[in-house]
């Protein structure tokens, strides 16, 4: 795992080594670069494998080609068999080494090869061009800015402001369109000029012209034949066979242990194939309905793992301008866990496995079976929905509880005005912003800015193109599509690598992904059980209690922290919020969410979280203040309150 940086610039403007200096944590054992007239490369190492001979920028044999790379090839051992095969000579034991020799036979198709998470850019003395690419699902991070002359990518945007070659300007696009979806989508990013390479993307930079090319796509038309059983026992293997790729490394492997099925059951995988204990790591909170501590406790005994956990309070605001700074977006609060936890992790190992992406492949999330409740509720008659139903859900008390009462029947109440995939998009967007608060919160000048409108066309194009007629599986592909690349490994790399700490997630490898898609939907959810198919392999090896246990989630009771610990921080710094001063957001709308949340009228905790986390993202990143600064001034706020 590492941080990888380039320029290419007939003027010779922007720094290399400045970018690699940015990029620093995630590669702190280590850096290198190449420079060579108009092309500059750069690479920061966290080693992993071939940890004496495996430094980079990495060379062909006639050294017409450069390679910098970030991430893991998983079936990097049997391609590179086949490479000396045909003659290849290897300078390393490293694993992206193959990458240039899969080149030098394939071109840019080499990637087609590939099997695991990646990033990366070669440069071809032979044509003077640069390619770029990122893994089927997004796992590893890739930016670029082009100005029609200067072109400079980075694994993170902050690379791009250290080349000297872009300024932080706010994109108010990418802002309008995160406020729904939780997610840069597309090619978006916060900042104007940073773009995103788009996952399963190849970039080729070539005469001063850029051509992109989408090398992959997930078909969910069904393959698979056998009965229920025969199928998860296939199911099974494959993880297994997954699990065990993922364990390449000359570094001891670890892995997340949440007390959720999915990454317990990577961990129990793992204990399986090897002799030594399994170091796991989780983190818990005090409040009841949040802790998935006793879950994650029961199986660490149950394998005899070393597991190392930590119990968090509310105080975790004062780690939010650390986490925005490495994220260089907002931070879901989910992130706050995969932050603490990669610290916790980050002390004893290099790497760990997690569970991440598995709810996207098989169905895990309430809103996939919430849409046949909605269908049921609206067999009521629209008026008396909106009348007598309308009354009676609101007058539920919200108990800032985990997936509360009020707040699922609010949900179905409000996806009952929608149906497909215009309700599956609102349905991304309740807890967030949606399209009528965003025309409350966003003032009309900022409005009238924005020419990509229509947030939910970013949903509809997944939802619509898919080549499945089923709801569940239409879900799925819009989710593996954004959610994922955009959203859940985009907070799993940060996080992790904010700790130098490499983070592998098998339920993504894109050979799972597609088994996966076609299963048949009813063995994703089966008489309204997430994951079912899922759960039965889980079963070989987990305790029932934890198999049989309702999706949890790795979250923290924001809402109640806001309404008593934390309150103090949402009057101090939205009271006079700076998104409202520079008239992109009314502040008659923000007073009101923060009220009403205080006054435990609604729980607007996931609101008021973007508001707050925005608010610092403008201190740091456009104002100029440090990251300590910040830091020292949410500590002060919070021990005055």
């Amino acid at each position: 795992m590492c941080g990888i940086a380039g320029i290419y610039s007939p003027s010779g403007r922007g720094s290399i080594r400045g970018m690699t200096a940015a990029l620093s944590h995630r590669g702190p054992d280590g850096e290198g670069w190449f420079e060579s007239g108009p092309v500059a490369l750069g690479h920061t190492r966290l080693s992993i494998i071939d940890l004496e001979g495996g430094a980079q920028p990495i060379a062909n044999e006639d050294e017409t080609l450069q390679l910098v790379c970030n991430g893991e090839i998983y079936n990097s051992p049997g391609l590179r068999d086949d490479l000396v095969a045909r003659g290849h000579e290897f300078r390393t034991r490293t694993d992206v080494e193959v990458i240039l020799h899969l080149y030098e036979e394939y071109g840019e198709r080499c990637v087609e090869h590939l099997q695991g998470m990646f990033a990366f850019a070669i440069w071809d003395e032979r044509d003077r061009s640069l390619l770029l690419a990122r893994d089927h699902m997004g796992q590893k991070p890739l930016y670029y800015l082009f100005d029609g002359e200067n072109f400079a990518f980075s694994s993170e945007i902050k690379g791009l402001f250290a080349s000297g070659l872009l300024q932080p300007e706010l994109c108010l696009e990418g802002l309008w369109h995160y406020m729904s979806l939780r997610f840069m989508p597309d090619h978006y990013s916060l900042f104007a000029g940073a773009n995103k390479l788009p996952a399963a993307t190849t970039l080729r930079l070539r005469q001063g012209n850029l051509a992109l090319r989408k090398y992959w796509s997930l078909s969910f038309v069904p393959e698979h034949d056998g009965g229920e059983r025969e199928l998860a026992g296939r199911l099974d293997a494959l993880l297994a066979d997954t699990v065990e790729s993922h364990l390449l490394s000359d570094v001891r492997v670890g892995s997340f242990l949440s007390g959720g099925i999915d990454s317990t059951t990577v961990a129990a995988m793992m204990a399986e194939s090897t002799k030594d204990p399994v170091p796991v790591f989780s983190i818990g909170v005090q409040e009841r309905s949040f802790n998935e501590l006793p879950a994650a406790r029961a199986v660490a005994r149950k394998y005899g793992m070393e597991h190392h956990e930590k119990v968090v309070q509310a105080n975790l605001v004062s780690l939010l301008p650390r986490m925005l700074y490495h994220m260089d977006e907002p931070a879901d609060p989910y992130g706050v866990g995969l932050y603490l936890v990669s610290r916790l992790a980050r002390e004893t190992v290099k790497v760990v496995l997690s569970g991440d992406g598995a709810d996207e492949s098989f169905a895990g999330y309430d809103r996939y079976a919430g849409q046949r409740v909605v269908d049921f509720y609206c067999l009521l008659p629209r008026w008396f929905r909106e009348t007598v139903m309308k009354r009676a859900i609101s007058a539920v008390p919200e108990t800032f509880a985990y997936k509360s009462v009020a707040q699922k029947a609010a949900w179905v109440h409000a996806m009952s005005r929608f149906s497909a995939g215009e309700r599956y998009a609102e349905s991304m967007s309740f807890l967030r912003f949606t399209p009528e608060a965003k025309e409350r919160l966003f003032t009309g000048n900022a409005r009238e800015r924005i020419e990509d409108y229509a947030s939910i066309d970013k949903i509809l194009a997944h939802f619509d193109a898919t080549d499945s007629d089923d709801l569940v599986n239409r879900m799925l592909h819009t989710d593996l599509m954004t959610r994922v690349p955009d959203h859940n490994l985009v907070i799993g790399d940060r996080m992790s690598m904010a700790h130098s700490l490499e983070v592998r997630a098998p339920f993504v490898d894109y050979k799972l992904v597609e088994f996966a898609a076609r299963l048949p939907a009813g063995l994703k959810l089966k008489r309204g059980r997430l994951k079912y198919l899922l759960r039965r392999v889980a079963g070989r090896y987990l305790p029932q209690e934890v198999v049989k246990r309702p999706k949890q989630g790795f979250g923290f009771p924001l809402g109640a922290w806001m309404r008593s610990d934390l309150s103090g921080v949402l009057e101090a710094l939205l009271g006079d919020a700076r998104f409202a001063q520079l008239g992109i957001f009314e502040q008659a709308a923000i007073d009101g969410i923060v009220s009403e949340h205080i006054a435990g009228k609604t729980d607007h905790s996931y609101r008021l979280w973007i508001l707050l986390n925005l608010e610092l993202l403008q201190r740091i990143y456009f104002e100029g203040e440090s990251v300590d600064s910040v830091s020292d001034s949410l500590r002060e706020i919070v021990q005055r309150n």
